[in-house]
């Protein structure tokens, strides 16, 4: 009989699956065992406490009474994609037409079907690191991760003085604002400097060599908090259109994790490529729901409302578990946070190196943190090696969707009394 790692591709056997749905199951034990888990690990809302507008709920509802069941057009219908460049005219000043879009069942299958649109085999992609996904997508594609450890002096947000020397041999350059797992965003400055790198390196090639793109992933564009503004590259240097491709939708921004509506926009010919690999997968997003959201972002003063109650009371939380954090460092303890800016992400710094809990055990990593304020705190949050970052970073995600605002000062006192504990 074969050994089970002849069973299947070289690709599938070195696949490594996802340290958040890793983390997902044992959090999910000890709920199931009684226990009170405070959860900060999910990228996702719990619908209960942020379920879906109504308006747009019942188009959706309207959609499916009205049979829109069959399959919709490769590329998504018609008055979706014009719809979505409707949004991003009005909001962002960027004009794309509807043929320059793309719609499928969310942003994954785009960034995939972008990979495999952009980068051949072995060649390099060059990303930040705390970022999400990234390094999957390359070993999927066959392409050469080339990561950048970003620094939390700079939000997490990478330099062009730390891109600069990898450009030269890379396909493509993927970035992401706001970022996931930080909630951090590039600065107009630094998001430009990084621009004219990329324009600079495409005008070295010349025409008749492949370019360098940059995949822009703006899934939590909308949701930026206090005086935080989104800057894409584009609008800042227009001369990057052809080298630019966006990752947007509505799962982030509307809390419809669920819906599965994403689209990409950017130059036609990798759009073309994109749609004829989503379309032998059939990566479609549902007819039904294609219609409904069509006729939702043509409800502008409607999603206005929407958006902004939902960025109310998501910073509410932020800021809640921010203010919290930053009592905790007050009192001494060895913790930070990152002032929240945008999506649903506070990203924290929990050094504990070094220290013994009350049973003996010596916190040595990030892994052993983790688990220390799981098994004590009930608290479960993401490390940022999750995300690609190295294995003795003391910096954590801690992702707000889920959570209850009246919950959070227990939350901060379940961490105050686990880490008194510590010595």
């Amino acid at each position: 009989m074969l050994a089970k790692s002849n069973r299947v591709s070289s690709m599938a056997a070195g696949l490594q699956g996802s340290e958040i749905i890793r983390l997902a199951g044992e959090i999910n034990a000890k709920i199931k065992s009684g226990r009170k888990i405070y959860n900060f690990t999910i990228g996702d809302y719990d619908p209960n406490m942020f379920p879906l507008s109504d308006s747009y709920k019942k188009l959706i509802q309207e959609a499916y009474a009205n049979n829109e069941t069959n399959y919709p057009a490769a590329n998504g219908i018609a008055s979706l994609r014009e719809a979505a460049a409707d949004l991003i005219k009005r909001k962002l000043n960027l004009e794309y037409s509807p043929d320059e879009f793309l719609i499928a069942s969310g942003a994954r299958p785009l960034i995939y079907a972008a990979y495999l649109s952009m980068v051949d085999e072995g060649e390099n992609v060059v990303f930040p690191v705390p970022s999400w996904n990234n390094n999957h997508y390359s070993f999927l594609s066959h392409a050469n991760a080339v990561l950048v450890e970003s620094k939390p002096e700079n939000n997490f947000m990478p330099l062009a003085s730390e891109l600069a020397p990898l450009l030269k041999s890379a396909s493509l350059l993927a970035l992401c604002s706001p970022l996931n797992p930080t909630g951090t965003v590039f600065s107009k400055e630094g998001l430009y400097e990084i621009g004219k790198l990329v324009l600079a390196e495409n005008a070295r090639r010349g025409p008749e060599e492949k370019p360098l793109y940059i995949l822009y992933d703006q899934i939590y564009w909308m949701m930026t908090h206090g005086e935080t503004k989104h800057v894409n590259p584009v609008t800042l240097i227009p001369e990057l259109r052809p080298y630019t491709l966006f990752i947007d939708g509505v799962s982030k921004a509307f809390a419809a994790t669920g819906v599965r509506v994403g689209w990409a926009f950017g130059p036609d010919d990798i759009i073309g490529k994109m749609r004829s690999i989503l379309g032998h997968v059939g990566a479609w997003a549902p007819k039904a729901e294609q219609v409904a959201t069509a006729a939702y972002l043509n409800k502008v003063e409607q999603v206005n409302i929407d958006t902004e109650l939902l960025n109310k009371q998501i910073h509410q939380r932020l800021i809640g578990l921010y203010n919290g954090i930053q009592r905790l460092k007050s009192e001494g303890f060895p913790v930070d946070a990152v002032s929240p800016q945008a999506a649903i992400y506070l990203t924290v710094k929990i050094d504990l190196k070094g220290k013994m809990s009350s049973s003996g055990d010596l916190l040595s990593t990030s892994a052993d943190i983790t688990r220390y304020l799981l098994d004590d705190a009930d608290l479960a949050i993401v490390p940022f090696y999750a995300f690609g970052a190295s294995n003795d970073s003391c910096w954590f995600r801690l992702s707000v969707g889920t959570v209850v605002l009246e919950e959070i000062d227990q939350v901060i006192e379940s961490f105050r009394i686990s880490l008194e504990k510590l010595h």
